[in-house]
């Protein structure tokens, strides 16, 4: 999703309901739960298989809205297997007082099938102990290989 500015703590929570907590990888999620990127799917057919890497994603926006549901669930795993190796941290310690409430897809340009490149425009709801914010944030992605990574974004943080 996006790189924290301390690149060793990130955001996590879950937008839906409590999720597991203090895990490196994604624990089971209860079936039908509601995906955390609100595609209105089934966790297990939205973002789930793509987190259990049984399948990669077709589109920059398939790999946006995956590694907000890995933030939501706490796969630290899965979004730093995501990440591009030129600008991927070592590690991700994600934040387990965060819960993300809602995700906004603003614009996408590029990011299909066939390109090898594409940016994703979103706003991110959520809630810690500081009050409620957003996070409004322009991802770039590259397609290497067949597989989407995620390599940077332009961070516009906000507290409502």
């Amino acid at each position: 999703m996006h790189p924290a500015r301390d690149a060793e703590r990130a955001p996590r929570g879950n937008p839906a309901a409590p999720g597991p907590t203090g895990r490196a990888d994604t624990g089971p999620v209860p079936t039908p739960t509601r995906c955390p990127c609100l595609s209105g799917l089934p966790y297990d057919e939205c973002c789930g298989p793509l987190h259990r890497r049984e399948r990669t994603a077709p589109t920059a926006e398939a790999l946006m809205r995956s590694r907000y549901s890995a933030f939501a669930v706490g796969d630290a795993g899965y979004l730093l297997a995501t990440w591009h190796p030129a600008t991927r941290p070592a590690s991700l310690d994600l934040d387990d007082t965060t819960a993300w409430r809602r995700l906004d897809v603003l614009a996408t340009d590029g990011g299909g099938p066939f390109d090898t490149t594409g940016t994703v425009e979103f706003r991110a709801s959520y809630s810690d102990p500081g009050g409620r914010g957003s996070l409004h944030e322009v991802s770039r992605f590259v397609r290497e290989d067949g597989a989407w990574t995620y390599v940077d974004g332009s961070i516009d943080p906000g507290r409502d």
